[in-house]
C-alpha cells in the first residue's frame, strides 16, 4: 500500500537537513575524530524504539543496525543515517530495507551464505527448518550456490520464498505422500509459516473453516492448502471483485453466485478460492452473503497503512462490551463538543454568502416601495462592501456563532446517535435508516435554529436602511420575546427536516465513492463529499427557506405581511410568481454546500486527531490503524521526520509481509 503522506510524484518529502542532523547528534553516543556516530543500539533501541531497551536480542539489534550501517564498521555515521532516510522515501523502501538486511557485507549483492546466515537466525527456521539445499534455492543461487543475487532478483526471491516455505511445510507434514495433512498440521503450518497472513478472526476460526470446507473431515488436501494461501495473498483482488459487483458500494450484501460471476469475468480467482472465502465469512456471521467489512476482517494487515498523528488519544473503555449508559452519554457529549467547534468554523467560513442570500430572498419584486436594491447576488455583494464596508458582510455573525455551535452540534450528534441505533451488527444501515437519521437530526436542530435564524436575519437586513439606527442582537431578542423567537418555526421544520434527510445520506454515499481502495477518506475527499451532498439538499429546500425568511423579517411600510406558512406561500406566488420561491437559490447553494463541507471535514478530522475510544462506531473511512509485530511498539517518536516517519511500519513489514521474524529478547518471554 502506498503511504498516504506521499507527494504527487510518489515520494515522501525529505527531512530538513539541519533538523535531521540535530536529531542524529542527540542520539549518537560515540565520538571519533570530532565526528559523532550512532551504535546499533542507539539506532534500533533509542531512536526507532522497536525493541525493549531492558531485554533485547543483541544479534537482532546488530542485524537491524547493519541495514543502515552500509560500511559494516559497526557504527552509523550521519551520512549513512541521512542516506537511509532518503531510501525510506522511495515506494519500494520495504524491499530495499529487506535487501540491505541480507546484504551483510554491503557489496550490493546477496550470496547464498548471507541468505543462510540471516534466515537461520529467524524464529521460523528454528521452529520449522527450511531445506537450504532445495531445488528452489538452487534455482536462485545456482546448483553450487555460488551465484550472487541482485536487488531486483532478490525482491522476487523474497516474494516467492514463503510460498515455497509453506509447500515445504506441507511436504514435511505429509509423511506418506497422500496429498493430505491433518487439520492440526494445517493450523500449525499456517500459524508458524503464514502467521503474517492471519488476522485474529481468521486465526481463531481456522480449524472450523477448514472442517466446513472439507466436508466435516479431519484432513486438508494440497489443493485446498494452496487455494487458502492464494486467497489470503490476494485479498486486495477479492476487494476489487466485490466493488465491481456493487459498483463501488461497500455496504451492499453480495451472494456467492454474484461474486463468482464477477470473479470469473476478471479471470483471476478460482472457484475453490471463492468457496473458501464464503466459508470464512459464514463462520464469522452465518448469512451466506458478504459485505466489504467481511473482506476487511479477513484481509491480512498491510505492512504500513494510513497513520494519523493524534494530538490526544484516550480509551474510555477496554472493549465494546463495557459500554454502559454513562459511556454512551459521554460519547454524545464528546460528539456534541466537536460538532460545536466544527459548526462555528463552517459558519464563519461562508457567512458573507449567507448574508447575500438573506438580502436577496427578502427583496420583494411585487411590493410598492420603489426600484429593486440589488440586481443579483454579485451586485448585492458589491453594494454591501461599498456602503457598509468589509465588516458589513459579517453583520450578525456573533449571534450566529452563539446559535450555530449548538445547532450543528445537536444535528451531528443526533444523526450519529440514530445511525448507531439503526446500524446492523456488520456495520450496515439501510437507505431508509439513513434518511430517518438525517430527518431526526433536522427536526432536533430547530430548537436552536429558529431563534438563531430570526435574530440573524433581522440583523442582516438592518443594514439595508441607510442612516437607520444600529440594531443589536439583544434588542431584537427583547422585541420578539420568547415565543416570537419561534416565529416561522413550521417553515424552519419544513426546510431543515428535508435538508438533513437528503444531505446526510448523500454525504455518506459520496464519501464512500471518494474513498480510496482501502476505504480511507482524505480531508479533500471529505470536503468534496460534503460539498456535493449540499447541492441537492440546499437547492431543493430553497422554497421553504424563502417562506421562512419572509415570515421572520419585519415587513417595512408598503410591503406585504404574512399570517402563516400557507398564507405566505399563497401571497408570494400570487404577487411574484413561481420563480420567487427560488430567490437566492444560487447563493444558498454556494453558502450551504461549502459550509457543510467545511463543517463535516472539521468534525471528522477533530475525531481523528482528538481520539477518544468509547467502544462505539467511528466515522467510516476515518483511518486505517498501523499494526506492528515487532514487539510492543511505543508511540511514534516525534523525532521520526521525513522518511523516518514510516520507519516503524517499514521494519514491521519485514515481518508482516515476508514473515522474517527475528528474536526480540535476550531472555525468552512466555
Amino acid at each position: 500500500m502506498i503511504y498516504k503522506k506521499l507527494l504527487g510524484g510518489g515520494f515522501l518529502r525529505r527531512a530538513n537537513e539541519t533538523q535531521l542532523r540535530d536529531i542524529f547528534n542527540r542520539y549518537a553516543s560515540v565520538e571519533q575524530n570530532g565526528e559523532k556516530y550512532m551504535t546499533a543500539e542507539d539506532f534500533v533501541i533509542r531512536y526507532l524504539r522497536i525493541l525493549d531497551e531492558k531485554n533485547y536480542n543483541a544479534d537482532t539489534v546488530r542485524l537491524l543496525g547493519s541495514i543502515v550501517d552500509t560500511s559494516k564498521d559497526g557504527l552509523i555515521s550521519y551520512a549513512e543515517f541521512q542516506a537511509f532516510e532518503g531510501l525510506l522515501c522511495f515506494p519500494d523502501a520495504l524491499y530495499k530495507t529487506a535487501f540491505q538486511l541480507f546484504d551483510t557485507n554491503g557489496n550490493g549483492m546477496v550470496s547464498f551464505q548471507e541468505f543462510a546466515e540471516v534466515i537461520q537466525k529467524t524464529e521460523l527456521h528454528r521452529k520449522i527448518p527450511f531445506n537450504l539445499n532445495s531445488p528452489f534455492v538452487q534455482l536462485y543461487f545456482g546448483k553450487d550456490k555460488s551465484r550472487l543475487v541482485s536487488y531486483s532478483e532478490f525482491s522476487q526471491f523474497l516474494h516467492d520464498f514463503h510460498e515455497e516455505y509453506a509447500i515445504e511445510g506441507f511436504r514435511r507434514a505429509d509423511k506418506n505422500g497422500t496429498g493430505f495433512i491433518s487439520i492440526l498440521d494445517f493450523q500449525e503450518i499456517m500459524s508458524s509459516i503464514k502467521s503474517h497472513l492471519l488476522t485474529s478472526q481468521v486465526q481463531s476460526h481456522l480449524i472450523e473453516a477448514a472442517q466446513i470446507s472439507q466436508g466435516g473431515g479431519s484432513r486438508v488436501s494440497f489443493p485446498y492448502f494452496i487455494a487458502f494461501n492464494s486467497l489470503l495473498n490476494n485479498m486486495e483482488l477479492a476487494k476489487r471483485i466485490y466493488l465491481n459487483v456493487t459498483n463501488g458500494h461497500r455496504t451492499q450484501e453480495v451472494s456467492k453466485e454474484e461474486f463468482m460471476h464477477s470473479a470469473q469475468a476478471m479471470s483471476q480467482m478460482t472457484p475453490l478460492e471463492v468457496d473458501i472465502l464464503f466459508h470464512l465469512c459464514d463462520v464469522l456471521h452465518q448469512t451466506g452473503r458478504i459485505v466489504y467489512n467481511d473482506l476487511y476482517a479477513i484481509a491480512p494487515e498491510q505492512y504500513f497503512k494510513q497513520i494519523t498523528n493524534r494530538l490526544a488519544e484516550i480509551h474510555a473503555v477496554s472493549s465494546p462490551e463495557d459500554r454502559g449508559v454513562l459511556i454512551q452519554i459521554l460519547e454524545s457529549t464528546y460528539r456534541f463538543s466537536l460538532g460545536s467547534i466544527a459548526g462555528a468554523v463552517g459558519a464563519t467560513a461562508v457567512y458573507p454568502i449567507d448574508l447575500v442570500k438573506t438580502r436577496m430572498q427578502n427583496q420583494r419584486t411585487g411590493s410598492f416601495i420603489g426600484e429593486l436594491m440589488y440586481r443579483n447576488s454579485i451586485d448585492c455583494f458589491k453594494k454591501v462592501i461599498r456602503h457598509e464596508g468589509i465588516f458589513g458582510l459579517y453583520r450578525g455573525l456573533v449571534p450566529q456563532l452563539m446559535g450555530v455551535a449548538p445547532e450543528k452540534a445537536i444535528k451531528l450528534t443526533v444523526n450519529d446517535f440514530v445511525r448507531d441505533k439503526l446500524m446492523s451488527k456488520n456495520g450496515n444501515i439501510p437507505l431508509w435508516g439513513e434518511v430517518l437519521s438525517g430527518g431526526c437530526a433536522g427536526a432536533s436542530q430547530v430548537i436552536f435554529t429558529n431563534p438563531l435564524e430570526i435574530v440573524k436575519i433581522r440583523l442582516q437586513v438592518a443594514g439595508e436602511i441607510a442612516g437607520g439606527a444600529k440594531v443589536r442582537a439583544w434588542t431584537v431578542v427583547k422585541d420578539l420575546g420568547f415565543f416570537g423567537l419561534y416565529k416561522g418555526a413550521k417553515a424552519c421544520w419544513l426546510r431543515d427536516i428535508p435538508f438533513s434527510a437528503i444531505y446526510f445520506p448523500g454525504y455518506a454515499h459520496a464519501k464512500e465513492k471518494f474513498a480510496d481502495e482501502n476505504g480511507y477518506n482524505s480531508p479533500f475527499s471529505l470536503f468534496a463529499a460534503g460539498l456535493i451532498a449540499g447541492v441537492p439538499a440546499a437547492g431543493l429546500c430553497t422554497p421553504a427557506d424563502v417562506i421562512k425568511t419572509r415570515l421572520q423579517v419585519v415587513a417595512r411600510a408598503g410591503q406585504t405581511t404574512y399570517s402563516g406558512l400557507l398564507d405566505a406561500a399563497r401571497k408570494i406566488y400570487k404577487e411574484e410568481g413561481f420563480s420567487a420561491f427560488w430567490k437566492g437559490s444560487v447563493a444558498r447553494v454556494f453558502r450551504s454546500s461549502p459550509q457543510f463541507g467545511v463543517t463535516l471535514v472539521t468534525y471528522e478530522l477533530l475525531q481523528r486527531y482528538l481520539y477518544v475510544d468509547f467502544g462505539g462506531t467511528r466515522p467510516t473511512g476515518s483511518e486505517v490503524k498501523q499494526v506492528s509485530h515487532l514487539g510492543d511498539v511505543k508511540k511514534p517518536n516525534p523525532d521520526h521526520i521525513g522518511g523516518y516517519s514510516v520507519s516503524l511500519p517499514i521494519f514491521s513489514g519485514i515481518e508482516t509481509k515476508f514473515g522474517l521474524c527475528l528474536p526480540k529478547f535476550s531472555v525468552p518471554q512466555s
